[in-house]
């Protein structure tokens, strides 16, 4: 089926599906350090394109962080894809020595296959498995701690496939 017949958000997600595997992603956290889906695997990964600038984004970070260190040690990681320009790039390290999850800047990151990052936030949530749980580009932009616990911490506790 060509995009003429899919709705707009399926043309740009085209490889992108939940229920299917997440595409790989590779990135350089901005301390230095090498972030890769496949070195993450068997954990749950929530991937979050974010903005200093963004209003939204900066609101749910708390509950990220607070989410993070609680579950970091049962397989919880999180990367945040600064989506910043260069200019930005002190902006952004110092908002992100507020937490403890990692960070990378767009230009360190490879995330082509997720698609056009359209909207901010936009967040993707990965199972132990490698499966795709949550579209960033569906639904609601932002996440809470709500979210998280309903989506994410069944996910934690599921340990097989």
């Amino acid at each position: 089926m060509g995009c003429l017949m899919m709705t707009v958000m399926s043309c740009t997600h085209a490889t992108l599906a939940v229920g299917k595997p997440a595409p790989p992603l590779e990135a350089k956290t901005i301390d230095g350090k090498n972030f890769s889906l496949a070195d993450v695997a068997g954990n749950v990964v929530i991937i979050n394109f974010w903005a200093s600038w963004c209003e939204p984004c900066r609101k749910e970070m708390p509950a990220m962080e607070s989410y993070y260190k609680k579950h970091k040690d049962g397989g919880l990681r999180i990367l945040a894809i600064s989506l910043d320009d260069s200019e930005d790039e002190a902006k952004v390290r110092e908002i992100m020595k507020s937490y403890s999850y990692p960070a990378a800047f767009q230009r360190d990151a490879d995330f082509s296959g997720f698609g056009r990052i359209w909207r901010m936030p936009m967040t993707f949530i990965i199972d132990r498995q490698g499966i795709l749980r949550k579209d960033g580009g569906v639904g609601p932009p932002s996440i809470d701690l709500d979210l998280l616990e309903k989506i994410v911490t069944p996910l934690l506790a599921s340990h097989g496939s």
